[in-house]
């Protein structure tokens, strides 16, 4: 037994749950992208309007085959009409 070593752990990698994810090499959704990620960092990751550049993004992606085709619920927007943009219903608190 040795001591002050860092214990031996094994850990198993795993595949992610929606399989690959390629990465665009073409540059095709680098505008889509950017937008997002600037939106995420003025905003500090928060906002409605860098939830839909998120859709545009992964609409990109799916209209170019970089993804599978996949409901929007499926990909973490349950607001999400047929179209992919984000429904308004009653809000919490609001007495509606």
């Amino acid at each position: 037994m040795s001591f002050g070593g860092p214990p031996k752990i094994s850990i198993k990698p795993e595949p992610p749950l929606r399989g690959s994810f390629p990465l665009d090499h073409e540059g095709e959704c680098k505008s889509a992208m950017a937008r997002y990620l600037a939106c995420l960092e003025a905003r500090h990751g928060s906002g409605k309007k860098c939830r839909d550049l998120s859709k545009d993004y992964l609409e990109c992606r799916m209209q170019r085959k970089l993804m599978n085709r996949d409901k929007w619920e499926n990909l973490g927007f349950h607001d999400a009409d047929a179209d992919g943009r984000t429904t308004r219903g009653p809000q919490k608190g609001s007495g509606v």
